[in-house]
């Protein structure tokens, strides 16, 4: 094994989306993670249907493949005293272990206290709202979070009513967080041989990437209302405008990048025109600069824009449906794709080095039994 995280060994008890990918993550780091599941159908995401019913039935469905590679699977039923002594030894000699169950779940399967049983082990929970409190047992899902969290009723627009996020940002944030807390409390043991508890809320995630929102409504009570496609930062030349063909996406806050926007659209006159001459009049005319941009940016199609404007130094972006994305040179240029057993699949977004991990395929549900020690 290789990386920063070569010779942690983790167990990976977990299910569904966000506490596997934390794992997922851990391995790509080059931790050793073993992924202990029920015996008969394993992790209920295996068998997720999706768009891929035959690789679901078989289950290994495209959402239990996108963060099961580097893992070994170790079918164990902790209702029986036989597999609980089993899996008490692997948490003897591993230092993490990651799960994301209801504590009313790990109570009835004699799994608490775990630090206290074993001292140098790290126990990450992931729940959906923390430990601590009447909801600590509650269930959830992304889609739950992302409402009870206010998330929900930012996105989309006055018309449209509250909307999802398009992906399962809770979920993947929820793995990032559990990941750094992990490599945090790893540091820690380092200095004081002792391992220990670290409890990760979906909420809190929810609530952190809403962070800057959630300052401002504190400071000055104003409650945020959905915007659509405008951009955060309310600046009437940042927002997402359509062209001859396609929609081109303007980062545009900054006096600077005003000017070289009004440069590269050949529209000098913009600087001269009292209406737009600093970020305070902009606001107070956004709906009349709003109108001036749509028109010009009518008049070629969007890749064009993107091309001209990035060279000239303006925040621009191109809207790529996702297959056109992932075949973008950006995405192949960075290399963070990778081939995971046929599938092209997202590897961990942090690259420390210049090294890169390829991980072994996924396993079938106990393909690794007799193999753990090993």
């Amino acid at each position: 094994m290789s990386g920063p995280l070569a010779g942690i060994r983790v167990i990976d008890f977990t299910h569904v989306l966000a506490g596997p990918a934390c794992a997922y993550h851990l391995g790509l780091m080059g931790a050793d993670v073993i992924k202990v599941e029920k015996p008969g159908r394993g992790d209920a995401i295996r068998h997720r249907s999706g768009t891929d019913p035959v690789r679901a039935a078989a289950g290994m469905s495209t959402a239990y493949l996108t963060q099961a590679a580097g893992k070994r699977s170790l079918a164990l039923d902790l209702e029986s005293a036989e597999d609980r002594a089993t899996f008490d030894a692997l948490l003897e000699a591993a230092d993490v272990l990651v799960e994301n169950h209801r504590p009313s779940t790990l109570e009835r399967l004699g799994l608490t206290d775990l630090t206290t049983r074993h001292p140098s082990l790290i126990h990450c929970a992931i729940t959906g709202y923390g430990r601590g409190h009447a909801l600590e047992d509650a269930p959830a899902y992304d889609i739950n979070i992302q409402a009870a969290s206010g998330l929900m009723a930012l996105t989309g627009t006055a018309e449209s009513g509250p909307t999802r996020v398009g992906a399962p940002v809770i979920d993947y944030a929820t793995a990032l967080a559990a990941s750094f807390g992990i490599c945090a409390a790893l540091v820690e043991r380092s200095h004081t041989g002792s391992g220990g508890f670290v409890d990760v809320a979906m909420m809190d995630v929810a609530f952190t990437l809403m962070s800057s929102t959630i300052v401002d409504h504190a400071l000055t009570g104003n409650a945020p209302k959905r915007r659509g496609n405008a951009a955060n930062s309310r600046s009437p030349s940042s927002g997402v405008f359509a062209c001859k063909t396609g929609h081109l996406s303007l980062g545009v806050s900054e006096a600077t990048q005003f000017d070289r926007l009004a440069r590269a659209l050949g529209k000098l006159q913009w600087l001269d025109d009292p209406r737009f001459a600093t970020p305070e009049s902009r606001q107070a005319n956004g709906r009349v600069l709003g109108d001036f941009l749509a028109t010009v940016l009518l008049t070629r199609d969007a890749e064009t824009w993107e091309r001209l404007l990035l060279k000239a130094g303006v925040p621009a972006a191109s809207l790529r449906e996702l297959p056109e994305a992932l075949a973008s040179a950006q995405a192949a240029g960075r290399g963070f794709l990778w081939d995971a057993d046929g599938a092209l699949t997202p590897a961990t977004p942090v690259r420390i080095g210049s090294g890169d991990r390829k991980l072994t395929a996924p396993e079938t549900l106990g393909q690794s039994e007799g193999k753990v020690w090993k």
